[in-house]
């Protein structure tokens, strides 16, 4: 299990498509909002990085938009084809 460490808070790494992630910039991007869903994902598009949060399918809180099983389709239908992107779980 890949890990990584982003403003005090311990991520497993999921998926690093064609080296997503940055760490620099995520200690930027990733703010408390982040902190109450189980997951994150991000994608880069023109040289920018977009974050959303997925929640876990056990959590009451998961919809269909953003329910992690549905990670896939959100890259797939939201995010630029081929681009680098990255999901990372909160421990």
């Amino acid at each position: 299990m890949k890990t990584i460490e982003i403003n005090n808070k311990q991520y497993e790494i999921i998926e690093d498509v064609k080296e997503a992630i940055d760490k620099e910039i995520l200690k930027e991007k990733i703010t408390d909002y982040y902190d109450a869903f189980d997951y994150i994902v991000g994608d880069w598009a023109y040289g920018k990085l977009r974050l959303k949060g997925f929640y876990d399918s056990k959590n009451k809180k998961a919809q269909e938009h953003n329910n992690v099983k549905n990670v896939t389709k959100y890259i797939e239908e939201k995010c630029a084809y081929g681009c680098k992107w990255f999901e990372i779980k909160k421990i």
